[in-house]
């Protein structure tokens, strides 16, 4: 279902629910962010898997309605992304789940790719955040500073990624671990976007059952 919901910009997502959800019952919220393609039908297919694992999902659209088939069109895309603008709709969408009666008050951040990049810099920026997932993405330097992170973090990265480079995950990893708030870090033997299964020339479906049950123990270890 699409919504609206205010920032410093009014903006755009859809939202899903868990199935099945008894009359007043609670859910934590997540908040998933998409690859660079845009929120196509496999984002949707994954906010979807998260509902059913029992999450109350947002997915902002973090293009406006833009969806690309095309790697460079998609990469023109991620380039004019506004980073913080980007962050600022996902706090937007953190505080829409937060105000719902449907949900427990917890909310987590997860993306994939650009969006792995995007979940970073929201545990950076985006306070009040109960666990964040990334999946292989690292965020511009000049718009994240660690020391700003508070949630649970665990970190999903493919070692045959040259985009992002699992030394990018270590260095971020040692950061937060300097400061007594460490980061789990799993690195998979597979590609970057390993965890797309409608992409078969990088699709690893080992790594991406591993990286999926290892996110949901996570998710409800700490949004509850």
């Amino acid at each position: 279902m699409k919504i609206s919901f205010s920032g410093k910009e009014a903006y755009q997502g859809e939202v899903v629910t868990p199935p099945g959800a008894a009359d007043g019952a609670t859910s934590p919220g997540l908040v998933v962010v998409q690859e660079w393609w845009g929120v196509n039908d496999h984002m949707r297919d994954v906010a979807g898997r998260f509902a059913k694992a029992g999450f109350l999902v947002v997915l902002p659209d973090l293009y406006d309605g833009k969806v690309t088939k095309d790697a460079g069109e998609a990469g023109a895309l991620m380039q004019a992304l506004d980073t913080m603008r980007a962050v600022d709709q996902i706090r937007a969408a953190a505080l829409w789940l937060k105000a719902q009666a449907s949900c427990s008050g917890k909310v987590g951040v997860t993306g994939f790719c650009m969006g792995g990049a995007m979940s970073f810099a929201a545990a950076c920026h985006v306070p009040g955040l109960s666990a964040v997932v990334p999946f292989y993405g690292i965020p511009p330097a000049e718009k994240v500073d660690y020391a700003n992170v508070t949630a649970p973090v665990l970190a999903h990265f493919a070692r045959r990624d040259e985009w992002a480079a699992p030394s990018k995950a270590e260095a971020i990893k040692a950061q937060l671990d300097a400061r007594g708030a460490p980061m789990e870090l799993c690195v998979y033997d597979a590609e970057h976007a390993f965890f797309n299964d409608t992409r078969p020339d990088v699709h690893h479906a080992e790594s991406a059952s591993l990286a999926w049950k290892r996110t949901i123990a996570f998710l409800h270890r700490h949004l509850g």
